[in-house]
């Protein structure tokens, strides 16, 4: 029981994925890990072939805005819907299960736990359709 003077706890389970990944710098650090990942691997890399400094770094901003907005928290996405956004690139199914494979990997590393990975997973894969090219 919660004595008048005192606020209840909310239990882990009512918390926004948001606030159980860690908020805004959690989600900050593993998008420039994943992103650092992506930009390295000899199959996804040149993805970021040719885009300046500014263009990544804008790039970067949009993906954390569209992560924290998704995951309930205080950001607003600005940038285009995700079809819109990857058409025309040529992104494959072989392309998708690489990022996913490097998603899945970064994920532990940062401490994520089962119920917020498959809550996460599950989310990309709502974008697949929009994101990879028949």
């Amino acid at each position: 029981m919660t004595s008048p003077t005192t606020e209840p706890t909310v239990p882990s389970t009512d918390q926004s994925l948001y606030a159980r990944l860690g908020g805004y710098d959690a989600l900050c650090a593993a998008s420039d890990d994943l992103l650092a990942r992506l930009q390295a691997d000899p199959q996804l890399g040149g993805y970021w072939k040719g885009a300046s400094l500014d263009n990544r770094r804008r790039a970067r901003q949009l993906i954390v805005d569209f992560l924290v907005e998704a995951a309930g928290g205080p950001a607003y996405y600005t940038g285009r819907d995700m079809q819109t956004s990857h058409r025309g690139m040529g992104i494959s199914r072989s392309d998708w299960e690489v990022f996913l494979t490097h998603t899945r990997a970064m994920l532990p590393d940062f401490g994520v736990g089962e119920r917020e990975r498959s809550e996460v997973l599950g989310f990309l894969d709502t974008l697949e359709g929009d994101i990879i090219e028949p």
